[in-house]
């Protein structure tokens, strides 16, 4: 396991990410189909859920990876209050946001700051709460809403791309706070009064960094060098809760960040399977 985590800080972690990249979308039918059999036998893939359920249809592997779901595979929570779950997966960790700082695992935090590239925003989650899940190569890849909400500001932030499998998030420091990533920023107005702020951060990994949004398509690739903002008040883009809001073009990892104000009783823990849609505070 030692030698496996200290591969990753010499491995090209950018041009191996660019090689997966084009080999996932090579629309050759025994490659692609040789893929997706791998990971649907290896992974115990769910096709039920699929709306097109024969793995073989898919055009490419990233067409498979990014399937869309039949309608009632997901649904929002029935409470209007409650915070829905963003992604299929499995809760990393989740908590609250103690002295500026996000619990990774045992021995490892990082501060909210550095996760998203701004000391002044990184203020607004004081003594907030935040979420982590985990996305495994079974898991539906797309994410959604957590909350109603208008997009003022993405940043992308650049770093490397560590995985983030569970052992490398065990063995390797601030491990989301230096891989590549998409910051989202909302202004929460949903239809039950709720407002403030509340962030989610798109994190990039080993082989699997490509991210979209439903608002601006492919975001990432190409990878940044240095910060970069995107203001988006001017378009008024508003989502509802529970919409569709990007995908990654293989798995990753998403962090929820809720304010204090926004007062949410976590409703999850560290190593729970969850849904998109499910109520998880």
């Amino acid at each position: 396991m030692r030698a496996a985590l200290a591969l990753q800080y010499v491995l090209p972690h950018r041009a191996l990410s660019r090689i997966v990249y084009w080999a996932t979308r090579w629309t050759w039918a025994p490659w692609k189909n040789f893929l997706i059999d791998t990971v649907v036998k290896n992974y115990a893939v769910d096709m039920g859920d699929a709306a097109q359920p024969d793995p073989s249809a898919y055009a490419s592997f990233n067409a498979f990876f990014t399937r869309a779901l039949k309608p009632g595979a997901r649904t929002a929570p029935a409470d209007l209050r409650a915070v829905a779950c963003p992604a299929d997966g499995r809760i990393s960790q989740a908590g609250s946001i103690q002295d500026g700082r996000i619990f990774q695992a045992k021995g490892f935090d990082f501060s909210v700051a550095e996760l998203l590239g701004d000391e002044i925003e990184a203020q607004k989650y004081t003594n907030g709460q935040f979420v982590t899940v985990y996305l495994s190569p079974r898991d539906y890849h797309r994410m959604h809403m957590p909350l109603a909400g208008t997009l003022r500001e993405t940043v992308h932030i650049p770093g490397r791309l560590f995985s983030v499998a569970p052992f490398t998030v065990e063995g390797v420091p601030r491990l989301f706070a230096r891989n590549e990533r998409l910051v989202c920023h909302f202004d929460g107005n949903g239809p039950d009064g709720i407002g403030g702020p509340f962030a989610v951060v798109m994190v990039g990994a080993m082989l699997v960094s490509s991210v979209e949004t439903v608002w601006s398509g492919l975001e990432i690739p190409p990878y940044a060098s240095t910060i970069a903002r995107k203001d988006w008040r001017e378009k008024r883009i508003r989502l509802e809760r529970f919409a569709e809001m990007g995908r990654f073009n293989m798995g990753s990892t998403v962090i929820l960040l809720l304010p204090a104000s926004h007062a949410a009783k976590l409703a999850v823990a560290a190593g729970a399977s969850v849904r998109v849609g499910q109520a998880i505070g």
